[in-house]
């Protein structure tokens, strides 16, 4: 799911050719007259990203004009011309390049190249690095810092709720679609039930160009950040990313690329390329074991959630958490109960049309759940629009199927049990309960027509 780009379609029925219309950035390689693909020691601009009308999660001032814009150039100019530069210029003008890749996107390229999950990590740090990428990491450790924070911030709001001054429902915030649509378009009541947690490409950047570049001895203007990502949303997120405890005005992604252009330049690239082992924050020579998170295909804040609240609110251990489709299989409902009465009441909501529902019967004063879940991909982020597709822009049905299997096979790890994550918090931010935590890993939330951060900044 994707933000519409131009508020002329604003509460316009979609024609036949309003489906089928795209956005097309031209690329650099075209912008210089140049063909469209590798030579060795040059770099330029395969995939072009198209963001489909039939994408958009609201129409109706989601996205400012000069924001559309942003968001158009969010390709990958900017990484080739840092890869260029890299090889070409004196060295004081060097960047270092990082790469982070989304644990959802893994599949993407294991299924599409068939592939075991370990082996297409290795495949695409390889490629990335045969580039000149220097350090390509793994999201996952970001997603387990969001859960942890997102888990503490449920008890406390559940031990605060009353009717006075309702602290529930919390619905989750790691996705970038939705919270833009709860803040431009719906505001107030909605916002003030958004989990403050930061979603964990925020966290990735705040790693990345603060603590590790703190670790590197770097500036963090002098690191080249990229996420790579199953969906276009992530693109607008990167906008508004600074990173409180860096250099001012530093953004925490400079780049977001989708699986899928990764994937192209993959398939029209003739670099040669040497597997390579996934990088660690901590410099560690010993390769880790590919985890996730017990979500579907998402990172599962529900099932985390859900088993944390349980054991600390009414001390009761939660085994498997067992789902109940409600309206679709994408509107689906977990429940705690004991002696007949409902303790918990959770909901995970994935696409628009579950979205809306949610908010209507949050407005009426209706809602019967704790906690939802909310993503804005009907699916899960496993079906992003920015992977799985096929050329007319539709889901590539097969394709999602295969890597709906390898992501389930991947091992799940709870956050609690990342010995990486425990060091960090005392490490990094001075333990679990700081001034840096708040700081680091929590976010506010604007209401319609608020003021944004517009700087221009060159993607």
């Amino acid at each position: 799911m994707c933000l519409c780009l131009f508020k002329e379609c604003s509460k316009k029925t979609k024609t036949d050719d309003q489906e089928n219309a795209s956005v097309d950035v031209p690329s650099p390689a075209q912008e210089n007259g140049e063909a469209s693909s590798f030579s060795k020691g040059e770099f330029h601009k395969l995939a072009d990203a198209k963001i489909f009308l039939s994408d958009c999660l609201a129409c109706d001032s989601c996205v400012s004009a000069e924001e559309g814009i942003q968001v158009s150039q969010q390709n990958a100019k900017d990484f080739f011309q840092v890869l260029n530069l890299n090889k070409k210029c004196d060295t004081s003008k060097h960047k270092v390049l990082a790469v982070s890749v989304c644990p959802q996107s893994l599949p993407y390229f294991a299924a599409k190249f068939s592939l075991s999950v370990t082996d297409a990590s290795r495949r695409l740090c390889g490629f990335l690095k045969s580039l000149g990428v220097h350090y390509v990491f793994d999201t996952t450790i970001a997603a387990d810092f969001s859960i942890l924070e997102s888990q503490k911030e449920f008890v406390r709001r559940f031990r605060q709720h009353n009717e006075e001054e309702p602290a529930l429902p919390m619905l989750t915030s790691a996705c970038p679609g939705w919270v833009r649509y709860a803040e431009r378009v719906l505001g107030h009541p909605v916002t003030p039930h958004l989990c403050t947690a930061k979603s964990p490409q925020q966290i990735m950047g705040s790693l990345v160009k603060d603590y590790f570049a703190r670790r590197q001895n770097l500036s963090p203007d002098k690191i080249f950040h990229v996420i790579v990502a199953p969906c276009y949303d992530k693109k607008l997120e990167a906008l508004q990313e600074d990173v409180p405890m860096a250099s001012r005005g530093s953004r925490g992604t400079d780049c977001v690329l989708t699986s899928g252009e990764i994937a192209q330049m993959m398939e029209q690239s003739d670099v040669s390329v040497r597997d390579a082992a996934l990088d660690t924050l901590f410099g560690d020579v010993k390769e880790e074991e590919l985890r996730r998170h017990d979500g579907a295909g998402s990172d599962g804040y529900l099932a985390h959630i859900f088993r944390h609240a349980a054991k600390e609110l009414f001390n009761e251990d939660v085994g498997e958490v067992t789902y109940r489709a409600l309206r679709n299989k994408d509107f689906q409902e977990v429940t705690l109960e004991k002696s007949g009465e409902v303790l918990l009441r959770f909901a995970a909501a994935y696409g628009f049309r579950n979205i809306q529902n949610v908010v209507l019967k949050l407005k009426k004063g209706k809602f019967p759940y704790h906690f939802v879940e909310v993503l804005a991909c009907a699916g899960g982020c496993l079906n992003g629009r920015g992977q799985a597709q096929t050329a007319d822009g539709r889901t590539d049905k097969a394709l999602l199927q295969k890597m709906k299997g390898i992501y389930a096979d991947i091992p799940v790890q709870l956050p609690e049990a990342s010995t990486h994550v425990q060091e960090l918090y005392q490490e990094w931010l001075d333990g679990t309960d700081s001034p840096r935590v708040q700081e680091a890993l929590h976010t506010a939330y604007q209401g319609p027509g608020q003021p944004t951060d517009s700087r221009d900044i060159k993607w």
